[in-house]
C-alpha cells in the first residue's frame, strides 16, 4: 500500500505557505491607516507595521481581529477603548464592511454617529457608550440587520429614538440611557422579538407606558425595562402584567400617578419594582408582599396611604460587561 504521509505534509507545508503570504484586503489596510491618522498617539504606538492584521513576525494591531476570506484576511473586529481618542467618530471605520464588533467605548469622540454607518451590514455588536458623541441617531442605524448589542448609553444624542431601531429582528441588548434623547419611546420597539434589555433611563421621554405597549403582543420576551428619570405620565397599566418575562421594572423618578394594579403581582418573575419618586396613590396590594420572587419594592416619595411598606432594600441596579456580551 503507497503511504498518503508524504502527500498530507506536502498539503499541510502548502496550506501553511498560503496562510503566510495571505494578505490583507487593500481596502481593509487602507480604512485602518486612515482611522490610525485619526485617532491619534494613544493608539498609533500599538499599532506598528503596514499590515494591521500582521506582517511577517509582527503581529496584528491591537485590538484589531482578522478572519480569512479566500485569498485574502479582512477586519472582523475593531476594540479600541478606555484610551482617550478625542475627535470625531473616524468614518473611514463604515469602510470595513466585513467588522462583527465595534467597541470604542469610554473615549472622548465627539460629533455625531455617521449616516455611512449603514454600511456596515454584518456588524453584531456596537458599543458607543461613556463617549461625547452628540446630534440625533441616523435612521441608518435601522439597516444593521444582525446587530444583537446597541450601547450609545451614556452620550448627549438628542432629538427622539428613532423607530427604524425596530427593523433589528435579532436586537437583545438597547441601552440608550443618560442621553438628551426627547419625544415618546416608539412603540415600534415592542416588535423585537429577542429584546432582553430596554434601558432608556435618565432622557427627556415624555408619553405613557400604555403607549408603549399598545401593540398587541409587545415585547414578548423583555426581561428588564428601564424607563426611570424622564417625564412619563399617566398609570401603570394592568396589561403590563402580558410581559410575563419581566424580571426588572424600574420607574422611579417620573410623572406618573394613580393606583398599582394588583395584576402586575401576577407576572411570575418580577424581582425587582420600582416606583419611587412618582405621584402614585392608594394602596400596593398584599399579592405583591406574597409574592416568591419579589426582592425590591421600592415606594418612597408617592401618595400611598399610611401603612404601605417597603420591600428589602434600594440598590442600583446594573447590567456588568459580561452581562452586555451574552
Amino acid at each position: 500500500m503507497v503511504s498518503l504521509w508524504p502527500l498530507t505534509l506536502i498539503c499541510i507545508f502548502a496550506f501553511s505557505i498560503s496562510i503566510t503570504h495571505c494578505k490583507t484586503l487593500k481596502r481593509d489596510v487602507k480604512a485602518l491607516n486612515e482611522i490610525k491618522a485619526s485617532l491619534g498617539w494613544r493608539v498609533v504606538y500599538a499599532w506598528i507595521g503596514d499590515d494591521p492584521c500582521g506582517d511577517g513576525d509582527l503581529p496584528a494591531w491591537s485590538g484589531v481581529t482578522c478572519s480569512t476570506q479566500g485569498d485574502y484576511r479582512v477586519v472582523t473586529g475593531l476594540e479600541v477603548y478606555a484610551v482617550s481618542i478625542v475627535g470625531p467618530f473616524p468614518i473611514a471605520v463604515t469602510n470595513l464592511l466585513d467588522l462583527t464588533r465595534l467597541d470604542l467605548h469610554n473615549n472622548k469622540l465627539t460629533g455625531p454617529i455617521p449616516p455611512q454607518i449603514g454600511r456596515l451590514r454584518r456588524l453584531r455588536v456596537l458599543n458607543l457608550r461613556w463617549n461625547k458623541l452628540q446630534d440625533v441617531l441616523p435612521p441608518e442605524i435601522g439597516e444593521l440587520k444582525r446587530l444583537t448589542h446597541l450601547s450609545l448609553s451614556f452620550n448627549n444624542f438628542k432629538g427622539e429614538i428613532p423607530k427604524e431601531l425596530a427593523n433589528l429582528p435579532e436586537l437583545r441588548y438597547l441601552y440608550l440611557q443618560e442621553n438628551h434623547f426627547t419625544g415618546r419611546i416608539p412603540p415600534e420597539l415592542g416588535n423585537l422579538q429577542d429584546l432582553r434589555h430596554l434601558d432608556v433611563g435618565n432622557n427627556h421621554l415624555v408619553g405613557t407606558i400604555r403607549e408603549l405597549i399598545r401593540i398587541e403582543g409587545s415585547f414578548p420576551v423583555l426581561r428588564n425595562l428601564y424607563l426611570n428619570n424622564n417625564y412619563l405620565t399617566g398609570g401603570v397599566p394592568a396589561q403590563l402584567a402580558n410581559l410575563t418575562n419581566l424580571e426588572i421594572l424600574h420607574l422611579s423618578y417620573n410623572k406618573m400617578s394613580g393606583v398599582i394594579p394588583v395584576a402586575l403581582a401576577g407576572i411570575p418573575k418580577l424581582t425587582y419594582l420600582y416606583l419611587d419618586h412618582n405621584q402614585f396613590s392608594g394602596r400596593i396590594p398584599n399579592a405583591f408582599y406574597k409574592h416568591p420572587l419579589l426582592k425590591e419594592l421600592y415606594i418612597e416619595g408617592n401618595g400611598f396611604r399610611p401603612g404601605v411598606n417597603p420591600i428589602g432594600a434600594h440598590k442600583v441596579l446594573e447590567l456588568s460587561d459580561t452581562d452586555f456580551l451574552v
